[in-house]
C-alpha cells in the first residue's frame, strides 16, 4: 500500500508567503446563514502579479486576502445615508 500524504491541521498555512501564493486555492468557509444572505461575489481581473502581492500582504498581517479587501473596499466606500445606487 501507499502511504498517506500529510494532512494539513485546520486553516494551516504554509511557512512562507510564496508556498502560499503558489498553493492551490481552498473553497471558501461557509458563512453563517445571517451573514450569506447578505453578501454578494465580486469577480476582477487583476494580473498574476498583483495577485502575488496582495497574498502576500495578507499573509504578513495575519488575515486572508478577502477580509482585507473587504476592509479596503469598505475604508474606501463607506456607506452614506441617502445615498441612491
Amino acid at each position: 500500500m501507499t502511504a498517506r500524504a500529510e494532512k494539513r491541521g485546520f486553516a494551516a498555512r504554509p511557512g512562507d508567503a510564496e508556498g502560499w501564493i503558489k498553493a492551490a486555492e481552498t473553497p471558501p468557509a461557509r458563512p453563517s446563514a445571517a451573514s450569506a444572505a447578505f453578501t454578494a461575489r465580486l469577480t476582477i481581473d487583476i494580473t498574476p502579479e498583483l495577485r502575488g502581492r496582495i497574498k502576500i500582504a495578507a499573509f504578513r498581517r495575519g488575515v486572508t486576502a478577502s477580509d482585507m479587501l473587504r476592509e479596503l473596499l469598505e475604508r474606501e466606500f463607506p456607506d452614506r445615508q441617502g445615498d441612491t445606487p
